[in-house]
């Protein structure tokens, strides 16, 4: 489905208070700029920002970062936040493949995938989320026993991803269903997104893993 574009909405985002738009400064210092020594977690790919806004009300004891690459999608979670003014929430537009330039060695302590782009084409491999391409470029900024959290209604994407998680050898599955909701040791505390309320209705079954990453950083500059 080709995305909306929403006019207006580049300057809209830039203004916006909880979008950082000079994130590169940042790199290495991110507790100082948000002024808290709370974890960092980083929603990849969040959308309308619903499931990053209900995890920062739950838990205000953590910084939460949610980046989007598409400023007509992003907009929608900025209007959200004018209403909710949630303090440990911030926004990044920005392609995923250049967060390692954003973020320094071990500045992110827990990541969350939900709903990415299934990218069938086996050309496009390379391009999801959960692929060990960008499992490599995590390591480069999530914490030593940070955590990947990731969610999914399609099951040749979920099969991907544990063969991807099998295949490096710095991380550690740690649990995995195909059926998310029908797993009560998964499911405690379950925050949805709007796609998984919306997929679940029509009764897809949701897929989701936690993987830790075991080992260090993999650079410190």
């Amino acid at each position: 489905m080709r995305l909306r574009n929403i006019p207006g909405a580049d300057a809209q985002v830039s203004a916006s208070p909880y979008c950082i738009t000079d994130a590169r400064l940042y790199r290495g210092r991110w507790n100082s700029f948000l002024c808290s020594d709370n974890p960092i977690h980083l929603e990849i790919g969040m959308g309308k920002g619903r499931f990053l806004m209900d995890l920062a009300a739950l838990h205000p004891d953590i910084s939460y970062i949610g980046v989007e690459r598409y400023t007509s999608v992003l907009l929608r979670a900025v209007q959200k936040m004018d209403g909710l003014q949630l303090p440990n929430v911030r926004f990044l537009c920005e392609d995923a493949r250049n967060l390692p330039e954003i973020f320094g060695p071990g500045e992110a302590a827990h990541i969350y995938l939900n709903f990415s782009d299934p990218w069938p084409k086996d050309r496009h491999a390379k391009r999801r989320l959960p692929s060990r391409e960008f499992l490599a470029r995590y390591e480069r900024f999530l914490a030593k026993n940070g955590q990947l959290e990731f969610k999914s209604d399609n099951q040749d994407l979920f099969s991907f991803s544990l063969e991807e998680l099998a295949a490096c050898s710095h991380w550690r599955l740690d649990a995995a269903t195909r059926d998310l909701h029908g797993d009560p040791a998964l499911c405690e505390g379950n925050v949805m997104t709007e796609y998984e309320e919306k997929f679940s209705a029509l009764g897809h079954p949701i897929c989701k893993l936690l993987a830790t990453f075991t080992g260090d950083p993999a650079f410190s500059s």
